[in-house]
């Protein structure tokens, strides 16, 4: 076994106080205060970093960039811009549901709806997105 295999090994049997001082003993400087079910992964990753390399700086710098940014600036996707006159095509338990944007609104069954929405909680009888259930989402 290597150095790095006997020393990631050894990792679940130490205690707390074995995983600070590992660490420390690493030139790591202070351990960090956290639960041995937090330090193993970490000692564990920086042991690997130390063997393999770290991430590449323009990785890291990415990174840093995006973290200072905060999570107030990460954008939603941008939605799908619906014009009047698409029509909307779902098959659900057989059946194929058609739906036509208007300019206020949507048509399905011979009524004007409010929102995709009430129109799959209607079709459905369940709570639905009405983009996810039309399959206007990414992740739908």
């Amino acid at each position: 076994m290597t150095r790095l295999a006997n020393d990631l090994a050894a990792l679940p049997s130490m205690n707390a106080a074995q995983l600070r001082d590992r660490w420390e003993q690493m030139g790591e400087g202070k351990a960090p205060r956290v639960p041995p079910s937090v330090m193993r992964p970490l000692l564990g990753h920086r042991l690997q970093e130390r063997r393999h390399g770290g991430l590449p700086a323009l990785v890291m710098r990415e990174l840093m960039r995006v973290a200072q940014q905060g999570t107030d600036s990460v954008s939603p996707p941008p939605r799908t811009k619906l014009t009047p006159g698409t029509r909307l095509i779902r098959e659900w338990n057989g059946r194929t549901i058609s739906v036509d944007v208007l300019e206020e609104g949507f048509a399905y069954d011979n009524r004007t709806w409010r929102s995709l929405s009430e129109i799959a909680r209607h079709i459905t009888g369940a709570h639905w997105s009405g983009p996810r259930f039309f399959g206007l989402n990414r992740n739908g």
